[in-house]
């Protein structure tokens, strides 16, 4: 029934028109906490730079960095870095979920996906949208202290829904079904393929469903410099023994600089990541001289290094302003 709906309500992407193992693995790595219309065309010049293992396995750290950037969590660039490598090495090749998972960045959801997509061996993939899914459908009012405890609840019923002879589209199904009909708000019940199934819209609770706690929201301020000197703009690079964004530039903590004049603030921005709502303080000043872990930028460069996404926004309006 599901690979039935989904054969006539997949939407055109670009891996499904030309599917392959190193496609499968590159959609599903860029897909985690990801949009897919907003991964869309990261996915398509990534592949246009990188259309193969070999290529991404030969190319310098700093350019795959580059065709990530905006996306965000670059560790999963890193992590899709390494695997190429270690594929490309290897001999014979992984083929089953649990080899897949040896490799870098491949936990249980992504060597589900690609082993059954990629491959057509039987394992489910059991993700927050799955997890909706079957919570709805059996009406499981548990409450989970965290995603991956619900996860870790729902593996064995997903398991036992499987289609065995065509995994792969019964995992995209029920990947599309929680991407476009099973929402998180407002679900649209009325043309869900599975309706009858449905024990939570029997009960007419489904919006209720599933019942996960949720990270306290912590508010989080930053004060941020900005200083240019002649064609030159003062910026912080980030440790590679950083846990995130290493290796990447971003606008100096105003009290890594020793101010010349009195700062004065010209931009307030908002991001947020995760649980964090992050908002920073943008200062303009002079500086009277800097440490190692701040470097002088030329402007002319600025699009050839690469800057957290939400920095690179704000430089490019705070340069257009000026």
């Amino acid at each position: 029934m599901l690979a039935a709906w989904y054969a006539t309500a997949q939407r055109p992407l670009p891996w499904r028109a030309e599917p392959s193992l190193y496609r499968t693995v590159v959609s599903e790595l860029m897909a985690q906490q990801t949009q897919i219309k907003t991964m869309l065309p990261y996915f398509k010049r990534w592949m246009q730079r990188f259309p193969n293992f070999t290529t991404l396995a030969d190319a310098p750290a700093e350019d795959v960095l580059k065709h990530w950037e905006g996306l965000g969590y670059y560790s999963r660039a890193r992590n899709l870095h390494r695997l190429a490598k270690e594929y490309v090495a290897l001999n014979p090749k992984p083929a089953t979920r649990e080899e897949w998972q040896r490799l870098p960045g491949i936990g249980p959801y992504p060597s589900a996906a690609i082993t059954s997509i990629a491959l057509g061996q039987p394992a489910a993939v059991v993700d927050g949208n799955v997890v909706r899914i079957l919570a709805r459908l059996t009406d499981d009012a548990h409450i989970f202290k965290n995603n991956g405890e619900a996860v870790k609840a729902f593996t064995a019923r997903a398991d036992d829904l499987l289609d065995n002879k065509n995994p792969g589209d019964h995992n995209q199904a029920m990947m599309e079904l929680g991407a476009t009909v099973c929402l998180k708000h407002k679900p649209l019940c009325t043309v869900c393929p599975v309706l009858k199934f449905c024990v939570s819209n029997k009960n007419d609770n489904q919006d209720e469903l599933p019942k996960i706690e949720r990270k306290t929201t912590v508010q989080v301020e930053i004060d941020r410099a900005w200083i240019i000197e002649g064609d030159k703009l003062l910026l912080h690079r980030i440790p590679e023994s950083a846990g995130q964004l290493a290796g990447q530039y971003e606008l100096p903590e105003l009290s890594a600089v020793k101010a010349r004049t009195s700062p004065q603030l010209i931009a307030s921005k908002s991001r947020s990541i995760t649980h964090r709502r992050i908002k920073e303080y943008i200062y303009e000043t002079t500086v009277a001289g800097i440490d190692d872990s701040l470097e002088w930028v030329a402007l002319e460069q600025l699009e050839a290094i690469t800057l957290s996404g939400p920095h690179r926004r704000w430089i490019r309006e705070l340069l257009k302003g000026q």
